[in-house]
């Protein structure tokens, strides 16, 4: 299968992301996201995105960059956003019905041969494949966030997945300059959040439980293991919208779990969300770089 056109329904941090990465890439592309506001704000996230790029890859320049844009456009349209697409990679929300909803509406928008991937960070594909019409074309295609340094690409399918399509993600990843990593079945939190999501939930615990503070449970885990970055600065670097949801998205509510998404509920109000917004449990320039210890 020949993919040339891809839509990305969802601009957000990841989102815009994936939509920028691809269109530099050299394949067209539409940035879907639900109204004029947030497609302004997308803007903003693909000229930051587009200077990281710039600075931080050998092979991209800010003409690179440039030329990526001219084949970017963005819609606030579904039906307008996936009507031409061989390929839709949806990061919207990590909420259920909102994800449901969505691959509804794709499914009868979309060209019959559409390839149909869900970016979602905690939720299983089949368990909202039904709802695109043809959970045969549907699959994972799940991104780190950073995308064109921690550039891979986990691939994972349901059961009822045409198995060919995991081939035909395989190649767009490899096209993208991602590394592809196939899963043989479903596993929620695919392998990195298998791995990371505990890790996470330690220092969380250890915050919640007020053994220490996050520069401090940071500092000791850099130092102690020599891993760049802790997991308050990891968070941080996923954005606390997304923390919180993973939290509220589990079945089981311990006392301390509880306590933490107070904190960042409050975090969030205060519009410290992350490096996006420049602070969240530290503080960040315009390039993404820590300001603070």
């Amino acid at each position: 299968m020949n993919i040339t056109n891809v839509t990305v329904l969802g601009a957000g941090v990841l989102g815009a992301q994936i939509a920028l990465v691809t269109a530099v890439r050299g394949f067209n592309v539409v940035s879907y996201d639900i109204n004029d506001d947030a497609l302004e704000a997308a803007k903003k996230r693909f000229d930051t995105f587009g200077k990281q790029m710039a600075a931080e890859l050998d092979d991209v320049t800010a003409d690179t960059v440039a030329e990526g844009r001219e084949r970017l456009r963005q819609s606030s349209d579904l039906e307008d956003a996936v009507k031409d697409a061989d390929l839709v990679i949806e990061a919207v929300p990590e909420k259920l019905e909102i994800k449901k909803d969505t691959w509804a509406r794709v499914g009868k928008a979309a060209p019959d041969n559409a390839v149909f991937a869900t970016n979602t960070s905690t939720l299983l594909p089949s368990s909202f494949a039904e709802a695109t019409g043809d959970p045969s074309r549907f699959l994972a295609l799940h991104f780190a966030n950073h995308i064109w340094v921690n550039n891979t690409a986990e691939i994972m399918p349901h059961d009822g997945t045409d198995p060919a399509l995991v081939d035909v993600l395989v190649e767009f990843a490899e096209a993208i300059k991602m590394v592809p990593v196939k899963l043989k079945k479903e596993q929620p939190g695919y392998i990195v959040n298998t791995l990371l999501v505990p890790f996470l939930q330690a220092g969380q615990y250890l915050l919640a439980n007020d053994v220490a503070e996050p520069a401090d449970i940071d500092r000791d885990w850099r130092n102690s293991t020599g891993s760049p970055a802790g997991p308050f600065e990891i968070m941080d670097v996923v954005g606390l919208r997304t923390v919180l949801s993973v939290n509220e998205s589990e079945d089981s509510q311990e006392e301390w779990k509880k306590d933490f998404a107070v904190i960042v509920k409050q975090m969030i109000e205060d519009g410290r969300i992350g490096v996006e917004s420049g602070e969240g449990f530290f503080r960040y320039d315009d390039e993404g770089n820590r300001i603070d210890e």
